[in-house]
């Protein structure tokens, strides 16, 4: 019986470490987010496509005229032509806004932050994939996969939360509010 709590509260215990983990990744992702957005609301389209022009002339991505090249320079064009800058900046900062306040909410372990956490990020995984199949992105899927590891371990944290809770009011201790 006592082998069976020690492997339990081992258990719990790395499960709720890697959490802390992942919401501290996610915390640190929502500021670069934010502050991303900041920066490119400010930066001007010419500093994009000359950053650009000079990636690609200086053969930093291999062969000028390669599928790496081709997809940087139509990403640039996308970029100062369309709407992306405008999109780019709107997702960063709402995006970033949302994780911020949700790490918060999480790390102070407030129980219905939980299962909106888990909505928000799956309603960033749908629109992410999504993005990826239009613009054909190669970094929004690798976004979507963490997004979905998180909402998991978000999930096995709110299931332990609220088993503890459980226990908390059963044996009448303080602080089984939430």
């Amino acid at each position: 019986m006592a082998e069976d709590e020690q492997g339990e509260k081992q258990q719990k215990t790395s499960t709720e470490r890697l959490f802390r983990i992942a919401i501290a990744l996610k915390g640190l992702d929502g500021a670069v987010q934010l502050i991303g957005a900041l920066i490119l609301a400010f930066i001007p389209s010419t500093v994009v496509t000359g950053f650009t022009h000079a990636v690609i002339t200086r053969d930093l991505l291999g062969d000028p005229s390669g599928t790496l090249a081709r997809h940087l320079q139509l990403a640039s064009e996308h970029f100062v032509d369309g709407g992306t800058k405008t999109f780019a900046v709107a997702y960063l900062l709402a995006h970033g806004v949302i994780k911020l306040a949700l790490v918060f909410a999480l790390s102070r372990k407030w129980v219905r932050a939980y299962p909106v956490a888990m909505v928000v990020l799956a309603a960033f995984v749908v629109y992410e994939v999504y993005r990826a199949i239009d613009t054909h992105s190669i970094a929004l899927p690798f976004f979507a996969a963490l997004d979905a590891v998180i909402i998991v371990l978000v999930y096995r944290e709110y299931r332990q939360l609220r088993r503890e809770r459980a226990v908390q009011r059963e044996s009448g201790e303080p602080g089984s509010g939430g």
